[in-house]
């Protein structure tokens, strides 16, 4: 392990000279992706330097417990041995977890889709309620959002909201909120105090640039007409909300929110872009069929992840059997109360993996 480190520290100095050649420095995208590039080694370098430095402690003491005479100093070098052997394993846990290859998508801007499900209004207004607490989480964490697409039910909550996150690592997050995610509680107009269930279906797709993903014009089709309102009554007089169809899939997507034709086609794209995308890498996840049993994140959207259960304040990830008694503080933004767990076990889970194979 010891050498890992020396060729990390070796590929930090390469990339930071990289960094400062006149080719690069009058190209934005190089940079960016150098920038990114130097960002993770810096993250791996940081557990990776403790672990060296306690490793070599840890050895030095060993030699002494082994080959020195001066009691006094071999007692010394035990307790060294006795604290530091524990540390020891567990940085190299540590620095492994970081080792592990990255998907590459995980970099990527994310687009998220929100639908309500079983449960009638109920269902638009949880739909509401998961979109405010992204919107919290992404306030928190810094990444700029964007809506693409909404459609507003006659009660205030969503019968569908699309849209982007920006930022780094935002994928990397988010594509463990995919599934089916059902609520348990008492609706206002529930007179009788009686518990509903209603559910709301979550999609994250990773951020296509026009450099993964080509669209062709002729492989699509663009329909424009009036965006409407809860009750499908018109909002606006103008035929500025679009529709685009890809012909080779049948994708579907449509976009309204804007006033402006050009800047609803352009948010549409946008989302088929990041569609046609997760297909690509839906159809190789489920080549990578051992992995696929142990990820969490497989992008299996039939699939109930989990459940928000008010009268108890109680949210349960179905997945890892995990359960916070922190329902407030998750929708007010903390989602890392559930995300964090989720990317440990597929951490470990992979690290496994890893070492069978």
């Amino acid at each position: 392990m010891l050498e890992i480190v020396d060729k990390l520290e070796a590929k930090l100095k390469a990339i930071d000279e990289q960094m400062i050649q006149p080719e690069n420095l009058s190209d934005q995208k190089k940079l960016i992706s150098l920038n990114r590039e130097r960002r993770q080694l810096v993250s791996i370098l940081e557990v990776a330097r403790r672990y060296r430095e306690l490793r070599l402690a840890v050895d030095e003491a060993r030699e002494i417990v082994a080959g020195s005479d001066d009691e006094e100093l071999v007692a010394m070098a035990k307790e060294e041995l006795e604290a530091g052997q524990p540390e020891v394993r567990e940085l190299e846990q540590e620095f492994r977890l970081k080792l592990l290859p990255r998907d590459p998508s995980d970099n990527k801007s994310a687009v998220i889709e929100i639908r309500a499900g079983t449960g009638g209004d109920e269902a638009g207004l949880f739909a509401a309620d998961l979109y405010r607490m992204y919107q919290r989480f992404a306030d928190k964490q810094g990444w700029k959002l964007e809506v693409m697409n909404s459609h507003v039910s006659e009660v205030g909550g969503f019968k569908e909201i699309i849209f982007s996150l920006g930022g780094d690592e935002v994928y990397g997050h988010m594509k463990y909120e995919s599934g089916v995610h059902r609520v348990q509680r008492v609706p206002s107009t529930e007179t009788q105090g009686r518990i509903h269930t209603s559910a709301v279906t979550v999609a994250v797709f990773p951020e296509a640039e026009e450099v993964d993903i080509v669209i062709k014009e002729n492989e699509i089709k663009v329909d424009v007409y009036r965006s409407s309102g809860p009750g499908g009554q018109s909002v606006n007089t103008t035929d500025s909300a679009v529709r685009i169809t890809h012909l080779p899939t049948g994708l579907v997507v449509t976009c309204q929110d804007e006033k402006s034709q050009l800047k609803n086609r352009n948010k549409a794209m946008k989302v088929l872009r990041a569609r046609l995308y997760d297909q690509i890498l839906s159809e190789q996840q489920a080549r990578i069929s051992a992995e696929r049993r142990f990820m969490v994140s497989s992008g299996d959207r039939s699939a109930k992840i989990r459940t928000y259960n008010f009268p108890q304040s109680r949210v349960t990830d179905h997945r890892i059997n995990f359960t916070a008694y922190k329902l407030e503080q998750v929708l007010s933004g903390d989602v890392d109360l559930l995300i964090e767990p989720l990317r440990s076990h597929d951490q470990e889970k992979r690290l496994q993996l890893e070492t069978q194979g």
